[in-house]
């Protein structure tokens, strides 16, 4: 099965939406439905798959990504906070502050690992040369742990295990492999690939289950592909500068979903690439590895 050779088909525009930092893509199996955010914009997309409906919800906070718990009910990643919300009926159920002391701090690209919890960083919302991003775990008691510090602009993560998971910082160019034991303590962290200047910068990213790492190209207009050696094994070609995030999903969990951005375009480069801030589909032979709900253990609430 690992010598499977990936074929993807060529990527087609199905909501051409022009966010301008599209983001955050997240599929929900419970509702066949594809979701991603626009953080500058403060909004969220909803695209059932099967029905082909669409939905857009206003936030009041930028916001980086959203997490299924169950039914209407989702965790959102906001500027400075991370809210539990019945997207229904807006009511708030649950909020804990981020970083409240670094004002300048935004929440940026979150998952769920494969035991339902959450891992998210944060980063300087100005961009600025400011290393004042960190990686947080929320766990299923909703308990927050803080397990690196020092990030640029944090993207990621994707998970191979509990233990073994992938976590970028873009500025840098670097996507770290990181492992950590039972008390979310880093006991291996290590550099597993490093962007030229020419690739663009890695931004969000997801793992199939032959454990590669699927990577969007921000200022690269592509998604590579790499085997657990880091070795390139293939790559897609957007018709975009800015490719940002993307997730497994479809009823067979074989198609991918791609969000990408108008950020920092010229009017020109917009012209080029119309289809910028669009969300993507890509039809896979490979599968994804599941998504997973946000856990949280029954006796909390």
């Amino acid at each position: 099965m690992n010598k499977l050779q990936i074929r993807t088909s060529h990527p087609k525009a199905i909501w051409k939406v022009k966010t301008v930092l599209g983001e955050g893509t997240l599929w929900a199996p419970s509702q066949n439905s594809i979701f991603f955010v626009d953080i500058k914009k403060k909004k969220i997309f909803i695209l059932n798959t099967k029905t082909k409906k669409k939905k857009i919800f206003k936030v009041n906070k930028e916001i980086g990504f959203l997490s299924h718990i169950k039914e209407s009910i989702f965790l959102l990643g906001l500027k400075s906070e991370l809210r539990i919300v019945n997207l229904k009926n807006k009511r708030i159920i649950f909020s804990i502050k981020i970083e409240p002391k670094l004002i300048n701090n935004r929440i940026n690209d979150g998952k769920t690992d494969s035991v339902g919890r959450l891992w998210f960083g944060t980063m300087d919302n100005l961009e600025r040369k400011k290393s004042s991003g960190s990686l947080y775990c929320l766990d299923n008691s909703l308990k927050l742990h803080k397990i690196d510090s020092k990030y640029y602009i944090t993207n990621g993560p994707a998970f191979l295990n509990k233990h073994n998971f992938y976590h970028t910082d873009s500025r840098r160019r670097i996507i770290y492999k990181i492992k950590i034991n039972s008390k979310f303590q880093i006991i291996k962290k290590s550099i597993f690939i490093k962007f030229s200047r020419k690739e663009g910068f890695p931004d969000g990213m997801t793992v199939d289950v032959n454990d590669n790492l699927w990577v969007c190209h921000y200022n690269g207009a592509s998604i590579s592909v790499y085997n657990l050696k880091g070795s390139k094994i293939h790559q897609i070609y957007l018709p975009v500068k800015n490719v940002t995030n993307c997730t497994f999903g479809g009823s067979k969990n074989d198609e991918l979903f791609i969000s990408t951005a108008r950020k920092d375009m010229s009017a020109k480069e917009l012209k080029k690439c119309p289809l910028s801030g669009s969300l993507f589909k890509v039809k896979t032979n490979m599968k994804g590895t599941k998504t997973t709900s946000f856990k949280i253990l029954s006796s909390v609430f």
